[in-house]
């Protein structure tokens, strides 16, 4: 049986042919990668596999013209997946070699992965594994239970791994800044009939079968508001109250974090993915969840203002809301055979 026949989350992912061949190792290894997040859920992934080594490539077909025009957040998701993949083969005392863009006259490769032999995996490296099937995007509002520093320090360790940095806003007058231009950018985005169409077309009915996109549960939406939703999005203009919404959720939330790059080149968003999935492990294994407020991101002249508000050089890359709240459901994946080329 395939992994198309099955269920991405429910697969048995500590099940893993120690004794195996590369082949083998890689495709087990890639049963957890294809859990990573990713901008719409829209998995802009693929894997080559040639020999002993493995190719990670973006799979332009699944782009976000409106939303993401450089497919920046489309190659942060890429080096999201890298980084589960990477996660998973140390958990099994693998070690790797990769080399990000290694081919300069092939800008969809973003990243070639060999084994290199046995490894000793931390605990630590345990727990980041262990949250790989835990993890969700938790749009639902958060206790106010204050994060223990030690969680977000861990954290940001494994965002300073890839050349990357997680900043938290503690300053009531910041927070409150980047809660105003998180409302903004919901007004500015669903103000544009594009965006609304774009977004629609990954919003999906609850019962929808599809592997790909957001089931509109990932929103709070009900079965029956679910089929009527993506119509909504498209046709009418709720910025207003997309925005009262977001800022509540920005201003209720424990933490608020910003993640950064000193540089904003493909390179420095494949390392903000992996920073950022090393990061959402951590904080699951610590009992933290997080979603996103990227809204000032999307817009460049926000996210401008998103950098100002640090007060320091750099590139602004994601902003993340963190704390504890009601369990949610795991959102549709594509199984291996379904981003996996052979040969």
């Amino acid at each position: 049986m395939t992994d198309t026949s099955l269920d991405p989350w429910v697969v048995a992912l500590d099940e893993f042919p120690l004794t195996g061949t590369v082949r083998e190792k890689f495709r087990s290894a890639l049963r957890s990668a294809v859990l990573a997040p990713s901008s719409h859920n829209s998995q802009p992934w693929r894997f080559r596999l040639t020999g002993d080594v493995l190719e990670l490539l973006a799979d332009r077909t699944r782009a976000l013209a409106v939303v993401d025009p450089d497919d920046r957040e489309l190659i942060i998701s890429c080096g999201a997946c890298l980084k589960f993949l990477q996660v998973a083969l140390t958990h099994f005392g693998e070690g790797t070699a990769v080399t990000l863009l290694p081919n300069p006259a092939d800008p969809d490769l973003m990243a070639r992965i060999e084994l290199t032999g046995p490894v000793v995996p931390t605990e630590r490296d345990h727990a980041l594994f262990g949250g790989i099937r835990e993890r969700r995007t938790n749009r639902h509002p958060f206790v106010p239970d204050p994060i223990p520093e030690p969680a977000l320090a861990r954290a940001r360790a494994q965002v300073e791994k890839h050349q990357a940095w997680l900043q938290s806003l503690t300053a009531v007058e910041d927070r409150t800044a980047l809660a105003e231009l998180i409302a903004e950018g919901d007004r500015t985005q669903l103000a544009d009939r594009r965006f609304r169409r774009e977004l629609a077309s990954w919003v999906h009915s609850n019962r929808s079968s599809s592997r790909d996109g957001m089931p509109a549960f990932a929103h709070g939406m009900g079965d029956l508001a679910s089929e009527v939703g993506p119509l909504i999005i498209r046709t009418f203009d709720i910025g207003d109250g997309k925005a009262a919404r977001d800022r509540q959720l920005a201003l209720g939330s424990p933490a608020l974090a910003v993640l950064w790059t000193e540089e904003d080149r493909p390179r420095d968003w494949l390392r903000t993915g992996q920073g950022l999935a090393g990061a959402l492990l951590s904080l699951e294994a610590d009992g933290i969840s997080a979603s996103y407020l990227n809204q000032p991101m999307e817009v460049p002249e926000l996210r401008d203002r998103v950098r100002a508000l640090l007060g320091r050089e750099g590139a602004p890359q994601l902003i993340l809301r963190l704390g504890r709240g009601k369990k949610t459901r795991p959102t549709p994946r594509r199984g291996v055979d379904e981003v996996l080329v052979e040969g």
